[in-house]
């Protein structure tokens, strides 16, 4: 099997067998972002996929335990593709326990009910949704090319048709500008998606980005560490969302909060209140190497 470029993967699939069904993002033209910058989008045959899957049940046996789909959005293949690829998972590797993608609101809702309800019957049990923002006004910024009302009736309608949802937001990304914002934003669009995951990743800029022009040239301007720790404050002060397993334990992340809302939400503040106060922050060398 040969991977075509950079692969990535969310930090929960660690362990999981990563197919690459698509070549790159469909959309490609976020401006934080430059993860898929050196691909051209296409959806990767049928036949391509098979052979990687044959391939790696001669490698690694039927006992396969999770297989995620790669890269940047996998759902949006046709259904009946995807459905073929999800029967092929379980002929080969009976006793996985998960297959799982990244998905945009866009592929949602270019989705009927029925046909996400069968992707669900076949096996596709999570779908990881980019939100960035609950801020509509950070959302056309980044160019996301995406509303916060389309975002949350895409995690409503997953939710309808029994696919889960992993939804991730991006610290300090409405600038020192948008703080409040975009974190009451956020927090109102997690409350109404009640996802059965979500988590935060923080800012980083990369060369060659939009974004990272726009800081050179003072049109946007970046959020200190405390001012991060604030952000999040606001956000768990405003979210209600019963259930939802929270993280922010990406690499990227200066403090690192983990556990369910809003059961461990005043846990979680006194986390912040304690970073803060000690100035307990990841340091910048160890962000640098994602």
């Amino acid at each position: 099997m040969r991977y075509e470029g950079t692969v990535y993967r969310p930090p929960s699939e660690a362990y999981s067998l990563i197919i690459q069904v698509t070549i790159g993002c469909a959309h490609n033209r976020c401006t934080f972002c430059n993860m898929y910058r050196e691909k051209q989008f296409r959806i990767r045959t049928k036949e391509e996929i098979m052979r990687d899957l044959d391939e790696c049940r001669a490698y690694y046996g039927p006992n396969v335990g999770r297989v995620f789909f790669a890269d940047g959005d996998a759902l949006v293949v046709k259904t009946e593709v995807l459905l073929e690829l999800l029967a092929y998972v379980k002929k080969l590797f009976p006793h996985c326990e998960r297959v799982s993608s990244y998905g945009t609101a866009r592929d949602v809702h270019a989705k009927s009910e029925e046909e996400l309800k069968a992707l669900a019957a076949a096996g596709l049990e999570l779908i990881y949704l980019g939100a960035e923002s609950g801020d509509d006004r950070v959302l056309e910024h980044i160019n996301k090319n995406v509303t916060a009302e389309q975002i949350i009736t895409a995690g409503q309608k997953l939710k309808r048709c029994g696919l889960k949802t992993s939804v991730t937001l991006i610290s300090g990304l409405g600038g020192r500008a948008g703080i409040r914002e975009h974190a009451i934003k956020s927090a109102e669009l997690i409350s109404e998606m009640n996802p059965e995951y979500a988590s935060f990743l923080t800012l980083r800029l990369y060369e060659g980005t939009q974004m990272n022009e726009e800081v050179k040239r003072g049109e946007m301007e970046l959020i200190t560490p405390d001012e991060i720790v604030e952000e999040m404050e606001l956000f768990l002060k405003n979210v209600d969302s019963p259930g939802t397993v929270f993280r922010t334990n990406h690499a990227s992340n200066y403090v690192v909060l983990a556990g369910d809302l809003n059961k461990d939400i005043p846990e979680m503040l006194q986390q912040l209140k304690n970073a803060k106060k000690k100035q307990r922050y990841r340091l910048e060398e160890w962000r640098r190497h994602i």
